[in-house]
């Protein structure tokens, strides 16, 4: 379902079990759009979010999924497969063909920092998004600019109702790894789900650093 990425060592060459040499890409245009797409690099650290404020051991939280899910210089912007989109007025849609793990054959839709496919991000949109569209507005036109897509996450993280935790609380009280197996259901990458990469068990590391710069940065 999501892009996992390496971040081993600064100087090794990032790995993917979601960047297969040779990808077929099928594009669901569903309304006309005609997508252009770039490229992205590989960055050995994610990148600082766009938002202000908020909860900082969300905060590193959030750039610790990044970590696995799309870490590039141009995390807001990444397609499943790695490529990028200029257009993100509201969420790309372009269904990319998995060729393998256990969902091979289908497609995903996966984009932006948190490589969340079009169905939940509109779910999660109607619940948290800031700026609503007008109500006359076509399903699903939320803007998935990155400053919303943080905003999204951040309320969807702190959200306990959601996840039956208070994510937060459990982040500072030291045990990461509990909020990593509670969010690996919705990030596959994190460690405990069915899509695992070669950096998921870095994660807890990745998190304490991007803890260290959230709280110095408070």
């Amino acid at each position: 379902m999501f892009l996992g990425v390496t971040w081993l060592l600064l100087q090794s060459a990032p790995l993917s079990l979601r960047l297969p040499a040779h990808l077929t890409q099928q594009f669901s245009n569903l309304r006309g759009r005609v997508p252009t797409f770039g490229t992205s690099n590989w960055v050995t650290r994610p990148l600082p979010l766009v938002m202000t404020g908020g909860d900082p051991y969300i905060r590193a939280l959030m750039r610790t999924i990044s970590a696995s899910e799309s870490n590039t210089d141009n995390p807001y912007a990444l397609l499943y497969g790695g490529k990028t989109v200029n257009d993100l007025s509201r969420h790309p849609e372009q269904c990319i063909t998995i060729v393998n793990g256990p969902n091979e054959g289908n497609c995903s839709t996966a984009a932006g920092r948190y490589q969340m496919i079009n169905t939940t991000w509109y779910r999660e949109a109607q619940n948290y998004h800031p700026a609503p569209p007008p109500n006359y507005a076509f399903w699903g036109s939320y803007d998935f600019s990155p400053l919303y897509q943080d905003q999204v996450v951040h309320a969807w993280l702190v959200d306990s109702d959601v996840w039956g935790m208070d994510i937060a609380a459990t982040l500072a009280a030291g045990d990461v790894n509990t909020v990593l197996k509670r969010l690996s259901g919705t990030w596959t990458s994190l460690g405990y789900g069915i899509e695992t990469n070669s950096m998921s068990s870095q994660l807890p590391r990745i998190y304490q650093e991007m803890l260290v710069e959230e709280l110095a940065a408070e």
